[in-house]
């Protein structure tokens, strides 16, 4: 069958795609790995540009992954919210003896993991502040527990900033201390800390953070002992079209290397809450990622990472459910997990993150003309819903996720778990 009428709009806009992008695109298409110029060119896309590129992107993500779109049923455990750093886009952390620092016990991070696991998830994610006063093995212990309390779920933590910690607090090298978080039952690290991995914006947003080479060795390090990692990205902020590219092409790099990456997950900058926003001290800081801009950050991720890490994740967090539906057309093919409890994005002002319930998911990738698929952390495919029959997961029954789960406001309040009264303790013991 002909569609002449289409094919003359389809050249059309084409015939209007800038000379530099074409290029570029073409290149990606032949399977080439394109450069961090053409990386940045491709994120200075416009007009014309941008509406093609995302359909080389989506192309791409058809040949390299298919159709079907993924998702994890999980919970995040943040299990404190005191910090040793001030990193100034992180509205998440608390001083040591401020009223809403909280710090939770091996017994309530154990219930909430058995909660987890009553409920349908197959994965436990934890990430928390850099505690003061807090045992080095502390997260080794953590792990512990878990996995004591519910052997079969998946633990994934810590992130490359809490192992350097751990590491540090220690006297252990990174490598000792990946092994003996192996040992306790880790199933594969957060590539998060990442931020944007050029040491000129990450020590105007956040000094004292991890450095880009320190983050590539522990990254690395923990591929090399047999830990899986994800790999992030933070934009939207400060950085360059080419601080972007160069973030991608280190990762590319890294999984040259090792093959450890699961997959990538870009985060866009939630500002509303963020000290670095709202005290207005860096000059040309953005109020985070317009609409183009994330489009593009999906798009040029699937053409820069295509070769070497399939998996792209867009953000219902960051962007709300709608969004991210488009960005299954910009080369994503996973929308991440139903949390249960998110904070850290929470506590910057984001509007999402309590729960997304496993059949939401469905219902949103089935809309954009996707086959729906539940997996394991490391995209182990559990359920593939090829047909429209919508089963009824436990979590799909909680009418009220905060009454039910708690929140992060919540948590906040809570009188028994005030981090002021676990560290005084702690010195006069």
């Amino acid at each position: 069958m002909s569609f002449p009428h289409l094919k003359d709009a389809v050249d059309s806009l084409l015939g209007e795609v800038s000379h530099a992008t074409g290029r570029i695109l073409d290149r990606a298409l032949a399977g080439y790995d394109i450069s961090l110029e053409e990386g940045a060119r491709l994120f200075d896309a416009s007009g014309t540009d941008l509406p093609v590129l995302c359909a080389v992107a989506d192309y791409l993500r058809r040949k390299a992954v298919g159709d079907v779109v993924t998702y994890v049923v999980n919970r995040n455990v943040n299990f404190t919210n005191v910090c040793v750093k001030a990193c100034g886009f992180c509205a998440f952390s608390r001083g040591h003896l401020a009223e809403e620092g909280y710090f939770l016990p091996l017994e309530e991070i154990r219930r909430r993991a058995e909660e987890a696991w009553e409920m349908g998830a197959t994965e436990v994610c934890v990430q928390a502040g850099l505690a003061p006063g807090m045992d080095g093995w502390h997260y080794v212990k953590l792990c512990k527990a878990i996995k004591e309390a519910v052997p079969d779920l998946h633990v994934h933590g810590f992130s490359p900033e809490e192992v350097l910690y751990g590491s540090t607090l220690t006297g252990v090298t990174i490598k000792e201390y990946l092994l003996a978080l192996k040992e306790a039952g880790v199933g594969s690290l957060p590539g998060t800390s990442a931020e944007i991995l050029v040491d000129e914006v990450r020590n105007q947003i956040s000094p004292g953070r991890i450095p880009t080479a320190k983050w590539v060795e522990l990254i690395q390090t923990a591929h090399e002992v047999g830990i899986p990692t994800t790999s992030t990205i933070m934009y939207g902020h400060l950085e360059s079209s080419y601080h972007k590219a160069a973030h991608l092409g280190i990762l590319r790099d890294i999984q040259r290397r090792t093959g450890g990456i699961t997959e990538f997950v870009p985060l866009s900058f939630v500002y509303e809450e963020a000290p670095v926003y709202y005290r207005k001290k860096l000059p040309g800081l953005r109020a985070g990622a317009t609409g183009a801009e994330v489009m593009k950050m999906y798009a040029v991720s699937r053409i820069m990472l295509n070769n070497w890490i399939p998996n792209l994740q867009v953000s219902w967090v960051k962007e709300g459910p709608k969004f991210s539906q488009i960005g299954l057309m910009a080369g994503a093919n996973d929308f991440g997990g139903t949390l249960i409890n998110e904070s850290i994005s929470t506590a910057a002002g984001a509007s999402h993150g309590q729960l997304m319930k496993p059949s939401q998911f469905r219902s949103l990738i089935r809309e954009m003309g996707r086959i729906p698929a539940e997996r394991t952390t490391t995209y182990e495919k559990i359920r593939v819903f090829e047909t429209e029959d919508n089963p009824v997961d436990l979590l799909d029954q909680i009418e009220n996720p905060e009454e039910r789960f708690g929140s992060y406001r919540a948590l906040t309040k809570l009188k028994e778990y005030r981090f002021k009264d676990f560290y005084r303790a702690r010195k006069t013991s």
